[in-house]
């Protein structure tokens, strides 16, 4: 009761998991004081006079806080794929919750189509490294990297672009706002925070990953359109212009006559735009 009325402050979906669980058993829930959001590690507030602090392992060391006697309860959970979050109470760990969320069968298929495209998959969360894990071997991901905070997926990116990567970063936190910003394609969730969709240049709607690869495919079309129509355009202008200023008069005694010229250029732009338009398919 305690841990869902100090996260009623925060957007995150695993805050929102803890109050929607709370008052799905008719709790009632206490007004939350001096509420703040530590990024990437947990929350931190005063809740029935009690000063709290809801988060992860660095929140609790950040606290002075051994999370020693929950230890093994907490890693049997992460092997479960579970995010843990550990509550402080006046400064003393008072006990853990535990969030378990699903993977979308869309997830699994987004992700294989990606990789039968040549993209390298990797997966960066705030969770424990034992819950990553998990996660990562239900959906084949091998590169992992747990417990990150958001200055490090910020690192993270500019790595793999030092090293020559084009780097999409996937993500619909707040923590993940200065990553997207940074990625050469930002990809937030129409299902996550205001923050996310701001920085990112891509928004999938619903949340589905597989957004992803048909916002992949339709780019290449785009590209592969875009290179069409400039060859339209280059070979009209390039039979067109030497004609209309006289290249073959001497040798044939031909003018380009203006009403061709004209009808030329319509043409020209109608097949752009008609070639443009088989994009809609």
């Amino acid at each position: 009761k305690i841990a869902a009325s100090l996260d009623q402050g925060s957007e995150h979906p695993l805050a929102n998991a803890v109050v929607a669980a709370a008052r799905a058993r008719g709790m009632s829930l206490f007004p939350v004081l001096d509420f703040e959001v530590v990024s990437g590690i947990g929350v931190r507030g005063t809740v029935d006079g009690r000063l709290l602090a809801f988060g992860n392992t660095a929140l609790m060391e950040e606290m002075g806080l051994s999370v020693a006697p929950l230890l093994t309860q907490a890693e049997a959970l992460r092997s479960e794929g579970a995010s843990v979050m550990y509550l402080a109470v006046d400064a003393e760990l008072a006990g853990l919750l535990a969030v378990s969320d699903p993977i979308k069968e869309s997830s699994a298929e987004a992700l294989q189509i990606l990789r039968a495209s040549g993209i390298q998959i990797l997966m960066a969360t705030g969770d424990g490294l034992t819950t990553a894990r998990g996660v990562g071997k239900k959906l084949g991901i091998e590169k992992i990297y747990g417990e990150v905070k958001p200055h490090d997926k910020l690192i993270l990116v500019e790595q793999l672009q030092h090293q020559g990567h084009i780097v999409a970063m996937a993500g619909d936190g707040i923590n993940d706002a200065p990553a997207l910003a940074k990625a050469n394609v930002g990809i937030a969730m129409g299902t996550g925070t205001d923050v996310a969709m701001n920085s990112a240049q891509i928004t999938l709607v619903k949340g589905d990953l597989r957004g992803i690869s048909i916002a992949r495919g339709l780019s290449l079309a785009t590209v592969a359109n875009m290179k069409q129509n400039l060859w339209f355009a280059f070979l009209y202008n390039g039979l067109g212009i030497p004609i209309a200023a006289g290249l073959l008069y001497p040798l044939t005694g031909w003018l380009l006559s203006p009403l061709i010229a004209a009808l030329a250029m319509s043409l020209s732009s109608v097949s752009v735009i008609a070639n443009a338009l088989r994009l809609r398919g």
